[in-house]
């Protein structure tokens, strides 16, 4: 009888638990992850981070599902890019507007230190809490260059780098040794519209005067009591008290992926169900796989990945339209092409290819986006620097004064080009600029081609200029204002599907299942993350045997990049 009584106690519990009020927690201490890990190794590194895409679909459902009555967001820790805010702030305001609590709680928003975009997002929350000891980071925003050109030169190191055009400056801080116009003109207007959009969000979630807003900005940082009394922040309170006046006796506490991961359980696919693809392209862009250094170092979209996701997608039937998700600063120009054509080919064989671009879709990352049906963007989302620069470092005269000698047997005039420890000849230089001018032709006549532009306001509009999505949306650069929610709702529609239709990520394959080598170049398994690997020791070879992805040691190479 008592093991009765307990298992029918167990069972009515668990009944209770499903019928319970559920309050969401969403903890922001470890930032969020853009998408699916690309390899064992950041599967493993990324088990405990929270995915972007399962917090926007948790809230998702969350606002028609009367068992939630509120969220409760930590907000500190590692910083979220700005354009990851705004999509945030986004899906909160949603779900206020659909009855439901929300509230920001931070231990501080900036310790002694900036918390803009941290308040920024918090202001979005209908209460907003901070710990006594807590303070109110808000001082605007500031956009600082380091040069090392002078100090690069003591050592005896010189950069020959060519760029096209003025406002390409990724590489001033090695050529410059301060800010050139064209650099600061860029610098501001990208300062002064990121600081329209937080002032904007900051006045309407907190009911005060945008005027008022740029006071309390100049007045910043402020502590916990002065933060109240400016109307920053509803209250003091520590984590408990917090939760005590949101949660009831009865309520469940529930992670908001965990949440979101259960819905999507109990939603069973069936076969021949149509779907919209989700395709995830993250970090620099590099010829081969995507993936990382088990040493470190970030991860990187490999073109041979995202081709062949694209065409596992193309090639079933059941996707009817696909979102091309893009997080890059650019990289290789071969490798952008070679995602660019998949796109032209996607979009040639009748399926709908939008673009949803997050904090950084520039230079190679505008590149992989430009041929798209539809190009979405947050307004802080960094993106165009449509321009190329290349060159490499000169290290001879370094090496000389560490008594580095080095000589060379060379066949062939330009031979030795590539090498650091000796600058380009003038012939050499000719040919350096020759192809810089070939891949920023190619990349602006398909810059005009695909946004329907002529090619001098292709140019015009170019020149290596980074632009804000806000601003980039006017110069119609970008399509639509918004985020990945709104990319799937513009896929849906075009592919004629209903509104929650069920989206399905590309490459579709456990991480471990990498671990296996692919049957052929258009095997799915194909498009997962094995990279190239540079012969370098037994370490590497074991990774390999391993299926992870190794780096050799740092070198100084030339390279040619459209960051």
């Amino acid at each position: 009888m008592d093991a009765t009584k307990a298992i029918m106690d167990t069972v009515d519990r668990f009944r209770q638990r499903r019928t319970a009020p559920l309050v969401l927690e969403l903890d922001l201490t470890e930032g969020l992850s853009e998408g699916p890990p690309s390899d064992p190794l950041s599967a493993i590194l990324s088990m405990r981070k929270t995915r972007l895409a399962d917090v926007l679909e948790g809230l998702r459902r969350a606002r028609k599902d009367p068992r939630v009555k509120a969220l409760v967001v930590k907000i500190g820790g590692r910083p979220i890019g700005l354009a990851m805010v705004q999509e945030l702030r986004t899906a909160v305001v949603q779900l206020r507007a659909a009855g439901k609590l929300t509230v920001a709680f931070a231990e501080t928003f900036g310790e002694f230190g900036a918390g803009t975009v941290p308040y920024y997002l918090a202001s979005a929350f209908e209460k907003v809490y901070l710990q006594p000891s807590g303070d109110v980071g808000l001082t605007g925003i500031s956009l600082e260059q380091r040069f090392v050109k002078n100090a690069l030169a003591k050592i005896g190191v010189e950069y020959q780098i060519g760029q096209r055009h003025e406002y390409k400056t990724a590489a001033n801080m090695f050529t410059q040794d301060h800010m050139t116009e064209a650099h600061r003109e860029s610098a501001a207007r990208i300062a002064e519209s990121v600081i329209e959009q937080i002032v904007s969000g900051i006045a309407e979630g907190r009911g005060l005067a945008p005027e008022r807003v740029r006071e309390l900005i100049d007045q910043g940082p402020f502590i916990g009591t002065e933060a109240v009394e400016a109307g920053l922040v509803d209250r003091l309170a520590y984590r408990d008290e917090v939760y005590d006046e949101v949660r009831g006796e009865d309520d469940v506490l529930l992670f908001v992926s965990r949440y979101a991961k259960g819905a999507i359980a109990r939603k069973l696919p069936h076969p021949g169900e149509q779907v919209v693809a989700l395709i995830h392209g993250n970090g620099q862009i590099r010829l081969g796989r995507s993936g990382r250094s088990p040493l470190g170092g970030g991860g990187a979209m490999g073109s041979d990945t995202i081709a062949a996701a694209f065409r596992a997608a193309r090639r079933d039937e059941n996707v009817r339209a696909i979102v091309f998700r893009v997080d890059s600063p650019g990289g290789s120009y071969v490798a952008s092409d070679t995602i660019w054509r998949e796109v032209v080919l996607t979009r040639k064989a009748g399926k709908s290819v939008i673009i949803s671009m997050g904090d950084l879709a520039a230079s190679g990352g505008y590149f992989v986006s430009m041929a798209a049906d539809v190009i979405v963007a947050q307004p802080g989302t960094l993106t165009g620097s449509i321009g190329v620069f290349g060159g490499k470092p000169s290290v001879g005269e370094l090496l000389g004064r560490v008594g580095v000698t080095s000589e060379s047997v060379d066949v062939g005039a330009n031979s030795g080009m590539f090498s650091p420890s000796r600058g380009f000849s003038e012939p050499q230089w000719e040919r350096v600029n020759a192809w810089l001018d070939r891949i920023y032709d190619d990349f602006v006549g398909k810059v005009a081609d695909g946004r329907g532009l002529g090619r001098d306001r292709a140019h015009e509009l170019a020149r290596g200029r980074v632009w804000t999505g806000a601003d980039a949306f006017g110069s119609g650069l970008v399509d639509e204002l918004g985020g990945l929610e709104d990319a799937l709702a513009i896929a849906r529609s075009r592919a004629g599907l209903p509104k929650n239709a069920t989206v399905r990520t590309y490459p579709r394959m456990h991480p471990l299942e990498r671990l296996r080598p692919p049957d052929s170049s258009e095997d799915k398994a194909a498009a997962l993350s094995r990279v190239r690997l540079e012969a370098w020791g037994p370490l590497a070879r074991l990774a390999s045997e391993l299926g992870l992805p190794a780096y050799g040691p740092l070198m100084l190479p030339g390279w040619w990049t459209i960051r």
